[in-house]
């Protein structure tokens, strides 16, 4: 072996074949071909000994790395071994894609091995026959404590939380609820506080657990408790939900419906997954690809961007139309067509970066009237600044190139119009979609280039009209 391979096989970190992910947290495709081959070949100890040590969303990366036909046969296979847990961490595609080429029975009883929160997810997505085919086969407590959760709005605090939550009255000790918590089987997995209700359950305060543990036996309930509580309506949106969770530092809240009665709690592990998604959605949409995933096909995904790249023509069109009004003008100086297309992409890179910022600040209510007038005000000024700043150097450079003073001198001032009317894009247009009621992720980016681009070439083809006396 030479002295270079030597050094090469010493700087280089091997994966390891019995673990699933590389050292870059890639999956590591041998393990994958591996549990493949055990999958072909109906060793089923071998492949439940492959899928037993996995976290539920380290086995989510399995099955998306699968094959559909790989996936059906390796949850066959695992039967009651497999967790369920694993089709929450997956693409929506996959999930039901999967979910259909299982029997219902087998759904069913997957699905009763998971927290509320998460079946309701699972549920949610699939058609509704379907849907009510499994929720037929579980134990009637189960199915209708999920249809009450199903039944509350989409993306609602009521389909992500969990009904399973500690209630307690306010006349017994730390020691009668400790003796409690011993005793009853049917509690929780995890829980962070204690809820203390009324006979009608509603909550008169509540108890965090490290206060709970400190606290001397004889303690009663309604002495300890806090009675300043925070609550979220089932009814609210999840990312109002969330909003509550980032402002008061929650770690969990109870959830209670419209008479005010607790049904069930949020817990900080699901406001993580939903601000995971908000996040991606508004960014997705920013971009114009509406709620497109990896896994989707080629006719998901272009029928998921066709629509706005549509809008954008239509723009485009638009910004042609401007350009065709100096045809003549660029007839007679050709730099004309050559440095045109550069006030217009300046202009639009500075409008995405304040329609950035101002729906993002939209989208976390941190937009009040008087902050609204100081962001109009910043980013004008802040445009007139760049754009004198970029007048001066692509002046120059147009100066020197063309040995033009006046053709330097008109880009300039282009470049200066089309900054501030960048900025000024940048923020009204979102603002303004807001107030008519349309998400300004989905539509400002397609607008704010619009604006730009016209005025980009305008101000310039203009400019340089007058100033050269182009017919």
């Amino acid at each position: 072996m030479t002295e270079e391979s030597d050094i090469a096989e010493i700087g280089e970190t091997r994966p390891d074949p019995g673990a699933l992910r590389g050292p870059d947290d890639h999956l590591n495709q041998a393990w994958i071909e591996r549990l493949r081959s055990h999958l072909s070949a109906g060793d089923e100890d071998d492949v439940a000994a492959m899928m037993e040590p996995l976290h539920a969303a380290d086995a989510g990366a399995v099955l998306e790395a699968l094959e559909q036909d790989e996936r059906v046969a390796l949850v066959q296979m695992l039967g009651d071994r497999f967790d369920y847990l694993a089709l929450t961490e997956v693409d929506d595609n996959v999930r039901s894609d999967l979910i259909e080429e299982l029997p219902a029975e087998d759904v069913a009883r997957g699905v009763a091995t998971l927290d509320n929160d998460d079946a309701v997810y699972i549920l949610e997505d699939m058609d509704a026959g379907d849907r009510e085919e499994i929720l037929a086969q579980l134990p009637a407590f189960e199915r209708l404590s999920l249809r009450r959760s199903l039944d509350f709005p989409e993306d609602s605090a009521g389909r992500r939380m969990q009904t399973d939550f500690i209630a307690i009255p306010p006349f017994w000790t730390v020691g009668q609820t400790i003796d409690y918590l011993r005793a009853e089987k049917d509690l929780p997995d995890e829980f962070f506080q204690l809820y203390v209700v009324d006979p009608g359950y509603r909550v008169l305060g509540t108890i965090p657990l490290d206060k709970f543990l400190r606290t001397k036996r004889q303690t009663r309930i309604e002495e300890l408790m806090n009675p300043d509580v925070i609550t979220v309506d089932a009814t609210e949106d999840q990312e109002e939900a969330a909003r509550d969770f980032e402002r008061y530092d929650l770690v969990e809240v109870g959830v209670v419906d419209e008479n005010k009665r607790l049904v069930g709690v949020l817990t900080v592990d699901d406001i993580v997954d939903v601000i995971h998604e908000e996040a991606t959605e508004d960014i997705k949409l920013l971009g114009g690809v509406g709620d497109e995933e990896l896994s989707d096909n080629v006719i998901s995904t272009v029928r998921s961007r066709a629509p706005w790249l549509v809008v954008n023509l239509f723009t485009a069109m638009l910004a042609s139309f401007v350009i065709g009004l100096f045809d003549a003008s660029i007839e007679q100086m050709v730099a004309l067509a050559a440095l045109m297309p550069m006030v217009a992409s300046m202009g639009g890179n500075a409008g995405t970066q304040t329609m950035t910022v101002t729906v993002r600040a939209l989208a976390t209510r941190d937009l009040d009237r008087g902050r609204v007038r100081r962001l109009i005000l910043r980013e004008m000024s802040g445009g007139f600044i760049n754009g004198c700043i970029f007048a001066v150097l692509i002046g120059t450079i147009t100066t020197l190139r063309y040995a033009n003073f006046g053709l330097g001198v008109v880009i300039g001032m282009a470049m200066i119009i089309n900054m501030i009317a960048a900025g000024t894009g940048g923020i009204l247009i979102p603002l303004g979609l807001s107030k008519l009621k349309v998400d300004p992720a989905i539509a400002s980016s397609v607008f704010v280039t619009t604006v730009t681009d016209v005025v980009g070439f305008f101000a310039f083809l203009g400019l340089a009209g007058l100033w050269f006396g182009l017919s």
